[in-house]
């Protein structure tokens, strides 16, 4: 592992300050969604529920319709909910998701809806971390509504930025080559990853009753992977804005916000995007293309291509609203993100039920977390959540019990 001295190294995060409360620019959906957009969401975050891409399944819900999943907002604007959480130049520096905090309101996404994003910095502290000494945590808000005005959901992102050249000269290389895996370990694995499929079978179009479920539950391990750069390419394409045309982009330069050339470039540029599209393309060129290419993986810190924060955000969400079923809803989380999906590695998801109660809305309430590591029991994220269940108010019709 290369080394940095990082004890006189400062960081300049003066320039935030005049971003913190006002609104920036965002980038809006040209197009309303189609169910193809839910589709591809949700195939790129291996979150097989019949809900968001079956039609005849939908067709039997309590919707009647093929339905959003609630990880969808995070699609259509520019930056997958980091934006907010990127304003202010910080001379020399790169970025990584760090996390984010979601309030969710009682609005579904469908087919023909169009989501506005209203983006606004909140804040930032600086402190000393093993990984790259000075390190900026910052925090902007995204406003989701849809065309009529109502609130979808709140999103609090957690950005870290930090100097560049620190985090790639402490690269550990000893990770640099990915884990192999056996014909036997790869079907045992998908094995593994069934049971959390098989599951939201069993529960199909029935209640998870808040009744039934006791402090201390498990919920049921999820597994998926081994993550390879098909897979995070697959993610980055399902994010709408990866696509050309698909946005009126805002015109931006990453160079303004401190980072390297070589890692800025035209990622983004609406002007561009009409000349030479293939230069817009984070896949390719620019901030984002480290994910995919682990040349520039290392160079700002990750030993070998590795998947994208606002992936795992929505990994987390899958998660509970999977276990919640279609009666359920997760109305509140909070995730943070630990260590990388590197490519090569498997994501293993597990949670518990820490409580349950009734919130002022009267509204029945589960309490859960989530832990997600990688198969050497190396920390990915961490999150917790509230999840509505209906309760059981016992009259002679099944969905007559169903309540909130």
């Amino acid at each position: 592992m290369a080394s940095a001295d990082t004890t006189e190294l400062t960081l300049d995060c003066s320039d935030i300050d005049q971003h913190l409360g006002k609104p920036i620019e965002s980038s809006p959906m040209r197009e309303p969604f189609g169910n193809n957009d839910f589709r591809r969401w949700v195939q790129a975050m291996h979150y097989p529920n019949l809900l968001h891409f079956d039609r005849f399944y939908a067709a039997e819900s309590r919707w009647g319709k093929l339905v959003a999943p609630q990880s969808v907002a995070v699609v259509m604007d520019d930056g997958h909910g980091t934006a907010p959480s990127c304003v202010g130049k910080i001379p020399g520096s790169h970025l990584l998701f760090g996390g984010d905090e979601w309030w969710f309101e009682d609005v579904q996404v469908y087919a023909g809806d169009t989501i506005s994003n209203e983006r606004i910095p909140f804040d930032y502290a600086v402190k000393n971390t093993g990984f790259a000494g000075p390190t900026c945590f910052q925090r902007g808000d995204n406003f989701f509504r849809n065309q009529r005005g109502e609130l979808i959901v709140k999103q609090r992102s957690t950005a870290i930025r930090y100097l560049a050249h620190v985090g790639g000269a402490k690269t550990n290389m000893d990770d640099a080559e990915e884990p192999v895996w056996s014909d036997q370990e790869i079907a045992a694995l998908e094995d593994r990853k069934f049971t959390w499929i098989q599951m939201l079978h069993d529960l199909g179009h029935k209640e998870r009753w808040w009744d039934d479920v006791n402090v201390g539950d498990q919920l049921p391990e999820r597994v998926f992977g081994p993550h390879t750069v098909a897979s995070f390419t697959t993610e980055w394409r399902s994010y709408m804005f990866s696509v050309w045309g698909t946005l009126d982009r805002r015109e931006i330069n990453l160079e303004d916000f401190g980072f390297s050339k070589e890692m800025a470039g035209h990622e983004n540029s609406p002007v561009m995007e009409r000349i030479n599209p293939e230069l817009t393309d984070g896949a390719y060129y620019g901030a984002s293309r480290g994910h995919l290419f682990p040349r520039w993986a290392r160079t700002i810190g990750m030993p070998r291509s590795y998947g994208y924060g606002a992936s795992m955000g929505a990994w987390v969400i899958d998660y509970f609203a999977g276990w919640a079923g279609e009666w359920g809803m997760v109305t509140h989380a909070s995730a943070n993100y630990r260590g990388p999906a590197l490519s090569g590695d498997i994501t293993v998801m597990t949670g518990t039920v820490l409580g349950k109660h009734v919130d002022e809305a009267g509204r029945h309430i589960i309490e859960v977390d989530c832990r997600m590591t990688n198969q050497k029991g190396g920390v990915q994220a961490t999150a917790t959540a509230e999840i509505r269940l209906p309760k059981k108010w016992y009259n002679t019709s099944r969905r007559g019990q169903c309540g909130q």
